[in-house]
Protein backbone atom coordinates (compact mmCIF):
# COMPACT_ATOMS: atom_id res chain seq x y z
CA UNK A 1 0.00 0.00 0.00
CA UNK A 2 1.09 3.59 -0.56
CA UNK A 3 -0.06 6.71 1.18
CA UNK A 4 -2.06 9.31 -0.69
CA UNK A 5 -3.50 12.32 1.15
CA UNK A 6 -3.39 10.38 4.39
CA UNK A 7 -5.36 7.42 3.00
CA UNK A 8 -4.13 3.98 1.99
CA UNK A 9 -4.51 3.31 -1.71
CA UNK A 10 -4.28 -0.06 -3.44
CA UNK A 11 -1.35 -0.48 -5.84
CA UNK A 12 -2.36 -1.79 -9.26
CA UNK A 13 -0.02 -4.07 -11.15
CA UNK A 14 -0.08 -5.28 -14.74
CA UNK A 15 -1.71 -8.52 -13.58
CA UNK A 16 -4.81 -7.79 -11.53
CA UNK A 17 -6.98 -10.07 -9.46
CA UNK A 18 -10.50 -9.41 -10.71
CA UNK A 19 -13.85 -10.51 -9.29
CA UNK A 20 -16.66 -11.11 -11.80
CA UNK A 21 -20.03 -11.70 -10.15
CA UNK A 22 -22.40 -13.60 -12.42
CA UNK A 23 -19.25 -14.83 -14.16
CA UNK A 24 -20.77 -18.13 -15.31
CA UNK A 25 -23.58 -16.35 -17.15
CA UNK A 26 -23.85 -15.46 -20.82
CA UNK A 27 -21.98 -12.13 -20.72
CA UNK A 28 -19.96 -12.95 -17.59
CA UNK A 29 -18.34 -16.04 -19.10
CA UNK A 30 -17.17 -14.11 -22.16
CA UNK A 31 -15.81 -11.39 -19.88
CA UNK A 32 -13.93 -13.95 -17.76
CA UNK A 33 -12.32 -15.39 -20.90
CA UNK A 34 -11.25 -11.95 -22.12
CA UNK A 35 -9.72 -11.05 -18.75
CA UNK A 36 -7.85 -14.36 -18.56
CA UNK A 37 -6.59 -13.86 -22.12
CA UNK A 38 -5.30 -10.43 -21.05
CA UNK A 39 -3.20 -12.09 -18.33
CA UNK A 40 -5.32 -11.29 -15.26
CA UNK A 41 -6.39 -13.57 -12.42
CA UNK A 42 -10.15 -14.02 -12.36
CA UNK A 43 -12.37 -14.96 -9.44
CA UNK A 44 -15.78 -15.97 -10.81
CA UNK A 45 -18.70 -15.87 -8.35
CA UNK A 46 -22.05 -17.30 -9.41
CA UNK A 47 -25.02 -18.95 -7.69
CA UNK A 48 -25.95 -20.73 -10.96
CA UNK A 49 -29.57 -19.56 -11.04
CA UNK A 50 -29.08 -18.63 -14.70
CA UNK A 51 -25.34 -19.23 -15.00
CA UNK A 52 -23.99 -22.52 -16.30
CA UNK A 53 -20.74 -24.34 -15.59
CA UNK A 54 -20.59 -25.33 -19.25
CA UNK A 55 -20.04 -21.63 -20.07
CA UNK A 56 -16.75 -21.58 -18.12
CA UNK A 57 -15.77 -25.23 -18.58
CA UNK A 58 -12.70 -24.37 -20.65
CA UNK A 59 -11.43 -22.09 -17.85
CA UNK A 60 -11.79 -24.46 -14.90
CA UNK A 61 -8.26 -25.87 -15.17
CA UNK A 62 -6.60 -22.52 -15.90
CA UNK A 63 -4.14 -21.52 -13.14
CA UNK A 64 -5.42 -17.93 -13.12
CA UNK A 65 -9.11 -18.85 -12.83
CA UNK A 66 -11.07 -19.64 -9.68
CA UNK A 67 -14.77 -20.43 -9.33
CA UNK A 68 -16.87 -20.01 -6.20
CA UNK A 69 -20.58 -20.69 -5.76
CA UNK A 70 -21.95 -17.57 -4.12
CA UNK A 71 -25.14 -15.50 -4.01
CA UNK A 72 -24.36 -11.77 -3.97
CA UNK A 73 -27.29 -11.08 -1.66
CA UNK A 74 -24.87 -12.33 1.02
CA UNK A 75 -21.54 -10.61 1.80
CA UNK A 76 -18.41 -11.92 0.14
CA UNK A 77 -14.99 -11.65 1.76
CA UNK A 78 -12.19 -11.90 -0.81
CA UNK A 79 -9.14 -9.89 -1.82
CA UNK A 80 -9.30 -8.40 -5.32
CA UNK A 81 -8.18 -5.31 -7.26
CA UNK A 82 -11.31 -4.78 -9.38
CA UNK A 83 -14.94 -5.90 -9.37
CA UNK A 84 -17.33 -6.36 -12.29
CA UNK A 85 -20.82 -6.69 -10.79
CA UNK A 86 -22.84 -8.59 -13.41
CA UNK A 87 -24.92 -10.77 -11.09
CA UNK A 88 -28.64 -10.62 -11.90
CA UNK A 89 -30.99 -12.56 -14.18
CA UNK A 90 -31.47 -10.43 -17.30
CA UNK A 91 -34.30 -12.06 -19.26
CA UNK A 92 -37.98 -11.46 -18.40
CA UNK A 93 -38.71 -15.19 -17.96
CA UNK A 94 -35.92 -15.53 -15.42
CA UNK A 95 -36.25 -12.25 -13.52
CA UNK A 96 -40.04 -12.56 -13.27
CA UNK A 97 -39.75 -16.15 -11.97
CA UNK A 98 -38.83 -14.80 -8.51
CA UNK A 99 -39.25 -11.01 -8.63
CA UNK A 100 -38.42 -10.51 -4.94
CA UNK A 101 -35.12 -12.34 -5.34
CA UNK A 102 -34.43 -10.35 -8.51
CA UNK A 103 -34.70 -6.99 -6.80
CA UNK A 104 -32.73 -8.30 -3.82
CA UNK A 105 -29.97 -9.39 -6.19
CA UNK A 106 -29.78 -5.90 -7.67
CA UNK A 107 -30.07 -3.95 -4.41
CA UNK A 108 -28.54 -6.19 -1.73
CA UNK A 109 -25.98 -7.38 -4.25
CA UNK A 110 -24.94 -3.81 -5.02
CA UNK A 111 -24.68 -2.98 -1.31
CA UNK A 112 -22.52 -6.04 -0.64
CA UNK A 113 -20.22 -5.50 -3.61
CA UNK A 114 -19.91 -1.77 -2.90
CA UNK A 115 -19.04 -2.60 0.69
CA UNK A 116 -16.35 -4.99 -0.52
CA UNK A 117 -14.96 -2.38 -2.92
CA UNK A 118 -14.97 0.23 -0.15
CA UNK A 119 -12.99 -2.03 2.19
CA UNK A 120 -10.48 -2.91 -0.52
CA UNK A 121 -10.38 0.54 -2.14
CA UNK A 122 -11.04 -1.31 -5.39
CA UNK A 123 -12.56 0.00 -8.59
CA UNK A 124 -16.04 -1.45 -9.22
CA UNK A 125 -18.18 -1.57 -12.36
CA UNK A 126 -21.95 -2.00 -12.30
CA UNK A 127 -23.64 -3.75 -15.21
CA UNK A 128 -26.79 -1.67 -15.45
CA UNK A 129 -29.29 -1.88 -18.27
CA UNK A 130 -31.20 0.01 -20.93
CA UNK A 131 -34.30 -1.08 -18.99
CA UNK A 132 -33.69 1.94 -16.72
CA UNK A 133 -35.16 3.98 -19.62
CA UNK A 134 -38.40 1.96 -19.55
CA UNK A 135 -40.67 2.57 -22.53
CA UNK A 136 -38.81 5.69 -23.69
CA UNK A 137 -40.36 8.96 -24.82
CA UNK A 138 -36.95 10.08 -26.14
CA UNK A 139 -35.34 8.30 -29.09
CA UNK A 140 -32.54 7.32 -29.28
CA UNK A 141 -31.86 7.25 -25.54
CA UNK A 142 -28.99 9.42 -24.21
CA UNK A 143 -27.64 8.92 -20.69
CA UNK A 144 -29.25 12.19 -19.57
CA UNK A 145 -32.75 10.80 -20.19
CA UNK A 146 -34.39 9.87 -16.86
CA UNK A 147 -36.70 7.26 -18.34
CA UNK A 148 -40.37 6.32 -18.41
CA UNK A 149 -40.65 3.37 -16.04
CA UNK A 150 -43.66 1.75 -14.37
CA UNK A 151 -42.52 1.29 -10.72
CA UNK A 152 -45.15 -1.36 -9.91
CA UNK A 153 -45.42 -3.40 -13.13
CA UNK A 154 -44.27 -6.99 -13.73
CA UNK A 155 -40.94 -5.78 -15.15
CA UNK A 156 -40.25 -3.35 -12.30
CA UNK A 157 -38.37 -5.90 -10.17
CA UNK A 158 -35.61 -5.68 -12.78
CA UNK A 159 -36.04 -2.08 -13.99
CA UNK A 160 -36.29 -0.49 -10.55
CA UNK A 161 -33.74 -2.86 -9.03
CA UNK A 162 -31.16 -1.68 -11.56
CA UNK A 163 -32.16 1.97 -11.09
CA UNK A 164 -31.71 1.62 -7.32
CA UNK A 165 -28.32 -0.05 -7.87
CA UNK A 166 -27.22 2.96 -9.92
CA UNK A 167 -28.35 5.24 -7.08
CA UNK A 168 -26.30 3.24 -4.59
CA UNK A 169 -23.22 3.38 -6.80
CA UNK A 170 -23.33 7.14 -7.13
CA UNK A 171 -24.10 7.64 -3.44
CA UNK A 172 -21.05 5.53 -2.53
CA UNK A 173 -19.04 7.58 -5.01
CA UNK A 174 -20.18 10.89 -3.53
CA UNK A 175 -20.10 9.87 0.13
CA UNK A 176 -17.03 7.61 0.21
CA UNK A 177 -15.21 8.73 -2.96
CA UNK A 178 -15.44 5.16 -4.23
CA UNK A 179 -14.01 4.56 -7.71
CA UNK A 180 -17.09 3.50 -9.72
CA UNK A 181 -18.09 2.79 -13.31
CA UNK A 182 -21.68 2.31 -14.50
CA UNK A 183 -22.51 0.76 -17.88
CA UNK A 184 -26.03 0.75 -19.29
CA UNK A 185 -26.16 -2.39 -21.42
CA UNK A 186 -28.54 -2.62 -24.37
CA UNK A 187 -29.79 -5.86 -25.96
CA UNK A 188 -26.84 -8.24 -26.29
CA UNK A 189 -26.72 -11.58 -28.10
CA UNK A 190 -24.27 -14.29 -29.07
CA UNK A 191 -23.11 -17.82 -28.22
CA UNK A 192 -23.96 -19.10 -24.71
CA UNK A 193 -27.33 -17.40 -24.53
CA UNK A 194 -29.75 -19.70 -22.71
CA UNK A 195 -32.03 -21.41 -25.27
CA UNK A 196 -35.08 -20.91 -23.05
CA UNK A 197 -34.40 -17.43 -21.69
CA UNK A 198 -37.29 -15.85 -23.58
CA UNK A 199 -35.14 -13.20 -25.24
CA UNK A 200 -36.02 -12.41 -28.80
CA UNK A 201 -32.79 -13.50 -30.55
CA UNK A 202 -32.59 -16.88 -28.81
CA UNK A 203 -36.35 -17.40 -29.21
CA UNK A 204 -36.31 -16.74 -32.94
CA UNK A 205 -33.21 -18.85 -33.62
CA UNK A 206 -34.35 -21.88 -31.61
CA UNK A 207 -37.82 -21.76 -33.17
CA UNK A 208 -36.38 -21.44 -36.66
CA UNK A 209 -33.93 -24.33 -36.19
CA UNK A 210 -36.75 -26.53 -34.91
CA UNK A 211 -39.06 -25.50 -37.72
CA UNK A 212 -41.56 -24.05 -35.26
CA UNK A 213 -43.55 -20.87 -35.88
CA UNK A 214 -41.60 -17.68 -35.03
CA UNK A 215 -43.48 -16.05 -32.15
CA UNK A 216 -43.68 -12.27 -32.45
CA UNK A 217 -45.23 -10.44 -29.52
CA UNK A 218 -47.09 -7.36 -30.70
CA UNK A 219 -47.34 -6.19 -34.30
CA UNK A 220 -43.66 -6.78 -35.15
CA UNK A 221 -43.00 -3.06 -35.64
CA UNK A 222 -41.40 -2.53 -32.22
CA UNK A 223 -37.65 -2.04 -32.48
CA UNK A 224 -34.51 -3.18 -30.68
CA UNK A 225 -30.78 -2.64 -31.18
CA UNK A 226 -28.63 -5.77 -30.97
CA UNK A 227 -25.01 -5.77 -29.80
CA UNK A 228 -22.81 -8.84 -30.26
CA UNK A 229 -21.31 -10.07 -27.00
CA UNK A 230 -17.66 -9.59 -28.00
CA UNK A 231 -18.33 -5.91 -28.71
CA UNK A 232 -20.04 -5.50 -25.35
CA UNK A 233 -17.16 -7.14 -23.46
CA UNK A 234 -14.70 -4.79 -25.16
CA UNK A 235 -16.87 -1.84 -24.09
CA UNK A 236 -17.02 -3.04 -20.48
CA UNK A 237 -13.25 -3.45 -20.32
CA UNK A 238 -12.65 -0.02 -21.84
CA UNK A 239 -14.98 1.56 -19.32
CA UNK A 240 -13.27 -0.24 -16.43
CA UNK A 241 -9.84 0.93 -17.66
CA UNK A 242 -10.94 4.52 -18.32
CA UNK A 243 -9.69 7.49 -16.23
CA UNK A 244 -11.11 7.95 -12.72
CA UNK A 245 -13.29 10.90 -13.70
CA UNK A 246 -15.28 8.79 -16.17
CA UNK A 247 -17.86 7.23 -13.88
CA UNK A 248 -20.69 6.88 -16.38
CA UNK A 249 -23.41 5.99 -16.76
CA UNK A 250 -22.38 5.18 -20.32
CA UNK A 251 -24.57 3.42 -22.86
CA UNK A 252 -23.05 0.28 -24.37
CA UNK A 253 -25.00 -1.12 -27.29
CA UNK A 254 -25.31 -1.18 -31.04
CA UNK A 255 -27.12 1.88 -32.46
CA UNK A 256 -28.36 -0.13 -35.45
CA UNK A 257 -32.15 -0.38 -35.03
CA UNK A 258 -34.26 -3.28 -36.34
CA UNK A 259 -37.93 -4.16 -36.11
CA UNK A 260 -38.93 -7.56 -34.79
CA UNK A 261 -40.16 -8.49 -38.26
CA UNK A 262 -36.79 -7.59 -39.78
CA UNK A 263 -35.04 -9.75 -37.19
CA UNK A 264 -37.41 -12.67 -37.80
CA UNK A 265 -36.89 -12.44 -41.57
CA UNK A 266 -33.09 -12.39 -41.12
CA UNK A 267 -33.15 -15.45 -38.85
CA UNK A 268 -35.43 -17.40 -41.21
CA UNK A 269 -33.17 -16.56 -44.17
CA UNK A 270 -29.89 -17.42 -42.38
CA UNK A 271 -31.19 -20.71 -40.96
CA UNK A 272 -32.89 -21.75 -44.20
CA UNK A 273 -35.97 -22.48 -42.11
CA UNK A 274 -39.50 -22.97 -43.35
CA UNK A 275 -40.84 -21.30 -40.20
CA UNK A 276 -43.35 -18.49 -40.50
CA UNK A 277 -44.16 -15.68 -38.05
CA UNK A 278 -47.17 -15.90 -35.74
CA UNK A 279 -48.33 -12.93 -33.69
CA UNK A 280 -49.23 -12.89 -30.01
CA UNK A 281 -50.27 -10.16 -27.60
CA UNK A 282 -47.38 -7.95 -26.47
CA UNK A 283 -46.27 -8.30 -22.82
CA UNK A 284 -47.21 -5.61 -20.29
CA UNK A 285 -44.89 -2.57 -20.40
CA UNK A 286 -42.94 -3.96 -23.37
CA UNK A 287 -40.99 -0.99 -24.84
CA UNK A 288 -41.93 0.08 -28.36
CA UNK A 289 -38.47 1.39 -29.17
CA UNK A 290 -34.98 0.81 -27.85
CA UNK A 291 -31.86 2.36 -29.38
CA UNK A 292 -28.75 3.67 -27.61
CA UNK A 293 -27.14 7.03 -28.15
CA UNK A 294 -23.47 5.98 -27.91
CA UNK A 295 -21.94 9.45 -28.36
CA UNK A 296 -20.30 9.24 -24.92
CA UNK A 297 -18.93 5.74 -25.51
CA UNK A 298 -17.39 6.89 -28.79
CA UNK A 299 -15.96 10.09 -27.33
CA UNK A 300 -14.82 8.96 -23.88
CA UNK A 301 -13.91 5.32 -24.53
CA UNK A 302 -13.12 5.28 -28.24
CA UNK A 303 -15.59 2.41 -28.48
CA UNK A 304 -18.27 1.41 -30.95
CA UNK A 305 -19.57 -1.99 -32.09
CA UNK A 306 -17.80 -3.73 -34.95
CA UNK A 307 -19.90 -6.87 -35.51
CA UNK A 308 -22.81 -6.40 -37.92
CA UNK A 309 -26.11 -8.07 -37.07
CA UNK A 310 -25.94 -10.68 -39.84
CA UNK A 311 -22.34 -11.61 -38.93
CA UNK A 312 -23.29 -12.02 -35.28
CA UNK A 313 -26.43 -13.99 -36.10
CA UNK A 314 -24.42 -16.47 -38.17
CA UNK A 315 -22.17 -17.20 -35.16
CA UNK A 316 -25.11 -17.40 -32.78
CA UNK A 317 -27.10 -19.71 -35.09
CA UNK A 318 -24.07 -22.02 -35.35
CA UNK A 319 -23.88 -22.18 -31.54
CA UNK A 320 -27.57 -23.04 -31.12
CA UNK A 321 -27.50 -25.54 -34.00
CA UNK A 322 -24.67 -27.41 -32.31
CA UNK A 323 -26.37 -27.19 -28.90
CA UNK A 324 -29.72 -28.51 -30.16
CA UNK A 325 -28.03 -31.29 -32.14
CA UNK A 326 -26.10 -32.34 -29.04
CA UNK A 327 -29.28 -32.40 -26.95
CA UNK A 328 -31.13 -34.39 -29.59
CA UNK A 329 -28.32 -36.94 -29.69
Amino acid sequence: MTENSGEAKREYHARKRILVTGGAGFVGSHLCEALIAAGHEVLCADNFFTGNKANIERLLDHPYFELIRHDVTFPLYVEVDEIYNLACPASPIHYQHDPVQTIKTSVHGAINMLGLAKRLKARILQASTSEVYGDPNVHPQPEEYWGNVNPIGPRSCYDEGKRCAETLFFDYHRQYRLDIKVARIFNTYGPRMHPNDGRVVSNFIVQALRGDPITIYGDGKQTRSFCFVSDLVEGLRRLMDSPDEITGPINLGNPGEFTMMELAEAVIRLTGSASRPVFRQAPVDDPRQRQPDITKARGKLGWEPKVALEQGLIQTIAYFDKLLSKRAA
